[in-house]
Order: structure tokens, then sequence, then C-alpha cells
């Protein structure tokens, strides 16, 4: 798309930004990061004169521990994440309000998880703060999404954060950690309607375009948190126990939206939009290839190991 025609589109689009704003403020809950946090059980670092961290204070398993630190560092990055909407959505009317709204609420995120995690002691602080300083100097760049690109985007990583954050919650089993991510998991989902009911009037009026959107992203998407230090490893040791992995991103994040902007039913598509649509088919059905052979590869391994532990 011309620089023109996107100017045109962050206008078509904006009433209906300005409607899903007004629904969004009147569905959201002004809650309390300091509510969600056991002030009770913290105590002072060494610098003090308190103690240091070892691993036996935590009460966190060892992946809960890895998957509640990538989800704060994803969440850390908002510096970046603020600066790349602003840019592609503009800081005037009902698109930069919601850019600024979205990025109050973000900010409570890494707020509190953080106040958990130090007052419960429940990572190495230090190695924490080294892995933040290093996450925002490395920022996050979006590659220059255009318009409809960054708004399909988000809507899968919003998709992607919430379902995370409630897993990761169940895995802590710690019922203070599992409530707080019950609760950011909440403005996660709000914000993916958000975004979501975007794209949809986005397939409205440009559908063709919204439908390459779309298959792009399916076949190219990897969460913002890809920039965090050992990101790959952790994914996968996440993967491996459940949290987050190929198939719960097939079955939970991009199939519930393809579905619910019915791509597979729109009708009086033009030669692009059909293309489109066929890209999109088979990203999908490479990504339940990818889901199934990792989930059955899991599956062998973790026979193994109990095999190997019985005999």
């Amino acid at each position: 798309m011309t620089a023109f025609e996107i100017r045109a589109l962050l206008k078509q689009l904006e009433a209906t930004v300005e409607e899903n704003l007004d629904r969004h403020l009147a569905s959201a809950e002004n809650w309390m990061p300091h509510e969600y946090v056991p002030w009770s059980e913290g105590r002072n670092y060494a610098t003090l004169g308190g103690e240091p961290w070892s691993a036996g204070q935590s009460r966190l398993s060892p992946i809960a521990r890895t998957a509640l630190e990538l989800n704060l560092l994803t969440e850390d990055n908002l510096p970046s994440y603020h600066a790349e909407l602003g840019n592609t959505f503009g800081r005037q009317g009902a698109w930069g309000a919601w850019v600024n709204r979205w990025t109050a609420e973000e900010g409570r995120h890494a707020s509190c998880i953080r106040d958990y995690l130090l007052v419960t002691r429940g990572t190495d602080p230090d190695r924490l703060e080294q892995d933040r300083m290093a996450t925002l100097q490395a920022g996050w760049d979006s590659g220059d999404k255009p318009l409809l690109h960054a708004c399909v985007y988000v809507s899968f990583q919003e998709l992607a954060t919430r379902v995370s954050h409630r897993n990761t919650g169940r895995c802590c089993q710690d019922p203070i950690a599992d409530k707080l991510l019950t609760r950011i998991a909440m403005d996660e989902n709000l914000h993916m309607i958000f975004y979501r009911d975007l794209v949809q009037a986005a397939l409205e009026i440009a559908p063709a375009q919204t439908l390459r959107a779309i298959a792009d992203e399916v076949a190219g998407f990897t969460m913002p948190g890809s920039v965090v230090p050992g990101f790959a490893r952790k994914a996968a040791q996440i993967a491996q126990a459940g949290i987050y992995d190929l198939r719960i991103h097939h079955d939970d994040v991009i199939t519930p939206l393809v579905r619910h902007w019915r791509v597979f039913e729109l009708e009086g598509l033009d030669s692009d939009g059909e293309q489109a649509r066929q890209d999109l088919a088979a990203a999908l059905g490479a990504l339940d290839a990818r889901a199934t052979r990792f989930v059955e590869r899991r599956a062998g391994a973790q026979a193994a190991r109990r095999q190997d532990a019985a005999g």
C-alpha cells in the first residue's frame, strides 16, 4: 500500500478505533497492582544488611521461574512497543488515545510481576536486572510492519500473551502468582479483542490486503520476547513443559482468531485475495504439521525418560 492509501485506511478505521476504545474503557477494570503482591514476605537484600538471594529461597519450580522471568522481560520492553505502535498508528486522535491507554495498562504488568518475584525471592534479582538491561538495550523492532500486518500481529500476540500468562500462573502452583497472572491475562484479553475487531473492520474495507497480512503473520509470527537473552533455550524449555508450545499456538491462538474472522467464508474476493487465502491455508497446514511433529517428539522423549527411570 502507498503512503496515501495507508493514510486513507487509518482514516477509514478511526471510527472503529473510537468505538472499540469506548467499549474498552467501559469494560476495563481499574485494578491496583500493589494489591496482588504479598508485601509481608519482603525483607532486605545483602546491600542493606539482609540476606543475599539463593535458589533455595524460591517456592517456584525451575520451569515456573523460567516462564515467569520470560513473561516479565517481555513485558519490560514496553518503551519499544509504545514507540513502534505510535509510529504505525500515529499519535493523534483515537489512534493515539488508544496507544497511550494500552501503554498505561501494560505498564502495570511488569511492575507487579517484578514486585512479586522480588518480595517472594522467586528468582535471582541480580540476573533478572542484568537481563532487563540487555532486553531494553536490544529494544524491539517490528521490521516496519505495514499497518494491516501490525494490526494482525498484535491480535495474535495479545492472545498468545494471555494464554502464556494463564498457563504460567497454573505452573507456578502458588495461588498468589496464579491470581496475579490471571488478572494480567484479563487485560491481555481485552487488548486482543480491541485488535481482533479492528482486523474484522479492515477485512470489510480492504479484504485482499488484510488477508495477505493474516497469511504473512501466520507464516512468520515470532513473539516479541525473542530479544530476551537466552530466549531460544527458555522458549524450548517452556514448550517442553507444555506452558506454551506450537500445538497451543496453533489451537488456542491462531485458529480461534482465523475462525472468528471467517476468512474462509469471505465471498467476492479478487485474485489477490484468493491467492492470499490459499497462502493462509498452506501456512495453517504447515503450522499444524509442525505442531503435530513437536507433540509426537515430546511424547516419545517423555516415554523414554519414564522407561529409563523404571529400568
